[in-house]
C-alpha cells in the first residue's frame, strides 16, 4: 500500500510539475506577443498620423518592398537560428519586426475608419483567445492539420500574388475567407505546439524559443486581423 502511494504521489507531482512549466512558458509567449502587437499599435498610429512620413514610405517603392523583406528576412532567420539565439538577441529581432510591421500597418489606418479597425480587432482578440485556449486544452491531437495548414498558406500567398496583379472582387472575397479559416485553424494548431513544445525544452531554456512562439502567435493574430478586416472594416469617404 506504501509503494502504491508513493507511486502515485510522484505521478501526482510529474504532472503538477508539467503543468508549472507549461504555464510558466506560456506566460511568457503571450506576454511577449502582447508586447510586439503593443509596439506594432503604437509604431502604426504614429505613422498614419504623419503625412510626411506616410509619403515618405509609400512614394519610395526600393523602401517599401524593402520593409517587406527584411519582415521576411527577420522570421526566416529566427526560425532558422532559435537554437542558437541568445534570448536578448531574439527579442530585439522580435521587437524590430513588430515595429516594422507597424509601418505597413500604418497604411491600414489610413484606409479604413478607427471605428472599424477597434471593432475588428476586438472580434479577432475573441476569435483568437478562444481558438488558442481550444488549442492548449484539448487532449484531441491537431497535429494532423500541419499539413493541409502548410500547404493552405502557400495557397493563400499565391493567391495574393495573383490578386495584386488581376484586381476581381470575387477572388478578393474568396481569399479573404479561406484566410480567416486559414488562421482560425493555425491559431488552434499552433497553440497546442507550443504546449508540446514547453514539455520538450530543458528546464530554463525557454529563452529565445519562447519568444519564436510568441512570433507564430503574432503571425496569427496580425493576419486573421487583416483579412477579417476585409469583411467588418469601414473605408474612410
Amino acid at each position: 500500500m506504501d509503494r502504491f502511494e508513493t507511486s502515485q504521489t510522484a505521478s501526482l507531482g510529474a504532472i503538477s510539475d508539467a503543468a508549472a512549466r507549461v504555464t510558466a512558458f506560456l506566460r511568457v509567449v503571450y506576454g511577449w506577443m502582447a508586447v510586439g502587437l503593443t509596439v506594432t499599435a503604437m509604431v502604426a498610429w504614429v505613422v498614419a498620423g504623419s503625412d510626411s512620413l506616410v509619403y515618405a514610405i509609400a512614394s519610395n517603392r526600393l523602401l517599401f518592398w524593402g520593409i517587406f523583406a527584411a519582415q521576411l528576412g527577420v522570421v526566416i532567420f529566427l526560425s532558422a537560428r532559435v537554437h542558437k539565439l541568445a534570448p536578448g538577441t531574439a527579442a530585439a529581432l522580435f521587437l524590430g519586426y513588430s515595429a516594422l510591421t507597424g509601418l505597413t500597418m500604418a497604411f491600414v489606418l489610413r484606409v479604413y475608419t478607427g471605428e472599424s479597425v477597434a471593432t475588428t480587432f476586438f472580434v479577432t482578440a475573441g476569435t483568437f483567445g478562444a481558438l488558442a485556449l481550444y488549442g492548449t486544452v484539448t487532449s484531441r491531437s491537431l497535429s494532423g492539420l500541419g499539413q493541409f495548414l502548410f500547404m493552405g498558406l502557400i495557397g493563400i500567398v499565391l493567391a495574393s500574388v495573383v490578386g495584386i496583379f488581376w484586381q476581381n472582387s470575387g477572388l478578393q472575397f474568396v481569399i479573404s475567407f479561406c484566410g480567416v479559416i486559414l488562421f482560425t485553424l493555425l491559431t488552434a494548431y499552433d497553440a497546442q505546439r507550443l504546449k508540446a513544445m514547453a514539455l520538450d525544452l530543458p528546464e530554463g531554456k525557454a529563452g529565445s524559443y519562447a519568444i519564436v512562439g510568441a512570433l507564430r502567435l503574432y503571425l496569427d493574430f496580425i493576419n486573421l486581423f487583416l483579412f477579417l478586416l476585409r469583411f467588418l472594416g469601414g473605408r474612410r469617404d
